[in-house]
C-alpha cells in the first residue's frame, strides 16, 4: 500500500507498505506523477514498511526520480530495510539514491 502526504516543509513523502513489486510498482509511479503535479519539488520515498523490493519496485522508483528531476526536483528513499537497501548495492544504485536513515533527514538535506 502506498500513502502520499504533504510534510510542513511542502516535501511530498509517499510511505510504502508491504511489498514493492509489478503489482505495487503502478501505484509508486501514479503517486510520485501526482506528487510532482502538486508542485513538489522534494518527494521522500519512506521504505521503512517496506519488506520486499523486485526489480519492478526499483523500476518505478528509477522512474519517479526521473519524473522528478524534470520537473526540477528530487526523490529521495529514507529507511529502506536490509533486502531493500541489498538490492540498492547489488544494482549500484545506492549511488544515485543515496538512502537516507529517516524521513527527516532526507528533507533537512534539500
Amino acid at each position: 500500500m502506498i500513502e502520499l502526504d504533504t510534510h510542513p516543509s511542502g516535501a511530498a513523502v509517499l510511505r510504502v507498505d508491504g511489498r514493492l513489486t509489478m503489482v505495487d510498482a503502478p501505484a509508486l509511479r501514479a503517486a510520485v506523477g501526482e506528487a510532482v503535479a502538486g508542485a513538489a519539488t522534494t518527494v521522500v520515498v519512506d521504505l521503512s514498511g517496506c519488506e520486499f523490493m523486485d526489480s519492478s519496485g526499483l523500476g518505478a522508483v528509477i522512474a519517479g526520480l526521473k519524473a522528478a528531476r524534470q520537473a526540477g526536483g528530487d526523490l529521495r528513499i529514507a529507511a529502506p530495510s536490509p533486502q531493500v537497501l541489498t538490492v540498492l548495492q547489488l544494482t549500484n544504485l545506492e549511488r544515485v539514491l543515496r538512502p537516507f536513515a529517516s524521513v527527516a533527514e532526507a528533507i533537512d538535506v534539500g
